[in-house]
């Protein structure tokens, strides 16, 4: 599968909206992929997964990680795919942690499994939490990285990137024009 494949099923399940979003990262744009739009249909989840996990094949991974919310859906299908076993965090405050008795036992080698990544916020979180925690991680994943391509210091593995524009917020022409603003994003209510 192909990006351009990729986007094309984004596209046609309506997942590429045009506006004005703030995004999780704080961030403002003109362009929001929601990913729920796509992984609300199992057979997409499990295609998109199954290209994920073909590219981490060698890596010998004992188990998934990935965020709430956004995370868990493709994260599950990935370890699903993998035949691992999945941990997920939930955010407290502003800290990303693993809870309801879910742990790594020291040395596990981890995947991290992303639906978008912006910043790369998350994804430093969840390295740090997987690293300090006694995981040795092998690989991010995400089906979309919006933006400039980041170094986690490990394989990665993306199937769509996106070349949509950023803002802080006040640098942000939309902000400066009065479009409304919307927050699709897992961190807020929509």
């Amino acid at each position: 599968m192909n990006q351009w494949e990729v986007l094309e099923i984004f596209k046609r399940e309506g997942a590429v909206e045009k506006g004005h979003f703030l995004l999780s990262s704080g961030l403002h744009s003109d362009t929001y992929i929601q990913c729920a739009k796509v992984l609300q249909y199992p057979h997409l989840a499990e295609s998109l997964a199954d290209e994920l996990a073909k590219g981490f094949h060698k890596e010998n991974i004992d188990v998934v990680l990935s965020p709430a919310l956004g995370g868990i859906i493709i994260g599950y299908m990935v370890a699903m795919a993998m035949g691992k076993r999945m941990l997920y965090t939930e955010r407290a405050g502003d800290k990303l942690l693993l809870r309801r008795g879910q742990s790594f036992a020291k040395g596990e080698r981890g995947l991290l499994v992303e639906d978008v990544i912006t910043t790369g916020g998350s994804v430093e979180e969840l390295l740090e939490l997987a690293t300090g925690n006694g995981a040795v991680v092998c690989g991010v994943a995400a089906l979309i990285e919006r933006g400039e391509a980041r170094d986690f210091g490990v394989a990665k593995k993306v199937l769509l990137r996106i070349d949509a524009i950023t803002w802080k917020a006040e640098d942000c022409p939309l902000c400066k024009e009065e479009t409304a603003l919307k927050a699709p994003g897992s961190r807020r209510s929509s």
